[in-house]
């Protein structure tokens, strides 16, 4: 499972990129200091639990960007970010989340620029050794002083701005 073929990518709006790109900035003028690294669109993983397939978040947190094969990361990012357009929602909801689950994506957070909506998901173990996704919050207008990093408490996030457009 890699990216979307171009042809389908390129049906995402201009406001796709642009959220991406401000939680880019709004998170990397944070952390520039530190040795996580905010990453953008284009930023390859390959990871033994999914077969060595490459995948592409649309945004991602990670502590261990010396862990490479060839281009791709092979660390597990604490954070991933998938922004939804109607050629991705599906995708993104069901067979990305589901690879960001089995390698140990700890917050997986799936925006949605139409709706302005965050849904932030939290990676959790049950007894017998297995993990699963929970929807930990929806932030959305009216609760917008509630989107945090829950990996990254000490980071400031801002729902206007994650929006603006």
């Amino acid at each position: 499972m890699g990216a979307l073929p171009a042809e389908d990518r390129s049906c995402t709006f201009i406001e796709h990129s642009f959220v991406i790109n401000n939680f880019v900035v709004m998170i990397g003028k944070q952390i520039k200091d530190s040795l996580c690294r905010v990453l953008g669109d284009g930023v390859q993983y390959q990871w033994y639990e999914n077969e060595n397939k490459v995948v592409i978040p649309d945004a991602s947190i990670n502590c261990n960007t010396r862990d490479r094969k060839n281009v791709s990361l092979t660390g597990i990012p604490r954070m991933v970010m998938e922004v939804l357009s109607d050629a991705t929602e599906e995708y993104d909801r069901h067979e990305k989340m589901e690879v960001y689950r089995r390698v140990g994506v700890s917050e997986y957070w799936i925006v949605d620029w139409r709706k302005k909506q965050v849904e932030i998901y939290l990676n959790d173990g049950r007894e017998d050794g297995t993990t699963y996704f929970y929807l930990y919050k929806t932030v959305t207008p009216e609760n917008k002083e509630e989107l945090q990093l829950v990996m990254f408490p000490n980071l400031e996030t801002d729902f206007d701005e994650l929006f603006q457009i």
